[in-house]
């Protein structure tokens, strides 16, 4: 069994050994299918999948209030609270208009120590059930973010064992929310590298070649002029970590369209696409950077015609997209240091950024397969799953 399964059935299997003595006790009855341990045991697992969506959004006011009906359930306690560090964040259950005015004064050490800490409540209202409460921390990367407090009728060290495995699954809930946060951080930060590439060198070599038109092709210097547009307004759009082959091969279209206008007859573009693969969806600005490649380190420098050929053919369950350059070539010494993340800032970002991406969304079987060599140009292999869960343009 793996550490994250442990740390998930962990606490819900206590829980559910809590609940079985609690609704033993008060039914008095075992549940027609399975046995009571059995029963519990579901019962638990199908509340806890209850409550963890809303905590996967980390510890707000709306994921509180959504889990906290969900989470006292779990613990069958009469009432429950849920605190960030500085106020309550929802209450549910009874005995909030006598008891939560305290809440945050009960909890100040706890939130400086993360120690559990139980008390004793008194209360004027003799209708009131609540007379005990434990308080466990919520915590994230050792950072105490918050409290879950349960409240009981009596002092109950099961009760007290049982909110701490619930509040210790709950924390890694809100920890899976910050690796759901650090991933969009990281996709963000990596498309913002791939769009620093796009040097000022390019963009000013590309309007340098349009210029060289406007009086003796009027009609080029246009449409070379829509192309560019195009290109950087894809290439800068704002929404969405996925795209489709189509638009990404549209888009590496008008980038070769605006290179080709500035070298002329010493660059040819080959392109062979099934029309089955336009549809897949793949990651942002996947392949437009190995294209840059191509053309930076293979035809730029290179005193005689190059030729970069690129095809997107249908293998089955995948779609295999192929660049290939008979550029310069490189070192392979110096490809495993550019991958593993020694190449310097002269290494450029495109390689590696591509293959992590990849590798993050669809497993280290699906990292680039690069062949190159010193003067042998170079071939760039990227497999894309045709479907997968969650990537979708």
């Amino acid at each position: 069994m793996t550490l994250a399964a442990l740390l998930f059935l962990g606490p819900l299997l206590a829980a559910a050994g809590f609940l079985l003595g609690r609704r033993t006790a008060r039914q008095g009855r075992t549940s027609d299918v399975g046995t009571p341990v059995e029963h519990a045991t579901f019962e638990t697992l199908h509340t806890a999948s209850l409550a963890a969506p809303p905590l996967r959004a980390g510890l707000t006011g709306e994921a509180a209030r959504k889990s906290a009906r969900g989470l006292r359930s779990l613990l069958g306690t009469d009432a429950l609270c849920l605190t960030d560090r500085d106020t309550i964040l929802t209450w549910d259950g009874a005995g909030e208009q006598h008891h939560s005015a305290h809440v945050m004064e009960r909890v100040r050490t706890l939130l400086d120590t993360g120690r559990d800490t139980a008390f004793a409540l008194s209360c004027d209202d003799l209708d009131c059930p609540l007379r005990w409460a434990v308080a466990v921390p919520l915590t994230v990367d050792h950072r105490v973010l918050g409290t879950l407090v349960a409240y009981a009728p009596r002092e109950s060290a099961v009760l007290a064992r049982a909110a701490g495995e619930v509040g210790r699954w709950v924390s890694v809930q809100l920890e899976l929310a910050e690796l759901d946060r650090s991933r969009t951080r990281l996709i963000e930060a990596e498309i913002k590298a791939l769009r620093a590439q796009i040097s000022p060198h390019f963009i000013f070599n590309s309007l340098a070649a349009i210029a060289s038109f406007v009086r003796t092709d009027p009609e080029r210097a246009r449409e070379l002029l829509l192309e560019f547009a195009d290109f950087t307004r894809y290439s800068f759009r704002r929404h969405g970590d996925f795209t489709t082959l189509a638009d990404e091969l549209h888009s590496i279209d008008q980038y070769l369209a605006l290179v080709r206008a500035r070298f002329g007859d010493r660059l040819s573009v080959t392109l062979q696409v099934a029309p089955e693969v336009l549809p897949v969806a793949l990651p942002f600005l996947c392949l437009q950077p190995l294209v840059e490649n191509a053309v930076k380190h293979g035809i730029e420098g290179a005193v005689t015609a190059g030729r970069i050929t690129i095809s997107a053919l249908d293998a089955g369950n995948e779609a295999e997209v192929v660049i290939e350059d008979d550029g310069a070539g490189m070192d392979p010494d110096a490809l495993r240091r550019i991958l593993r993340g020694d190449g310097g800032p002269s290494g450029g970002i495109g390689l590696l950024n591509v293959d992590e991406r990849l590798r993050q969304v669809y497993g280290d079987a699906y990292g680039l397969v690069i062949e190159t060599g010193v003067g042998a140009g170079m071939k760039v292999t990227a497999r894309i799953p045709k479907y997968r869960a969650g990537v979708h343009s």
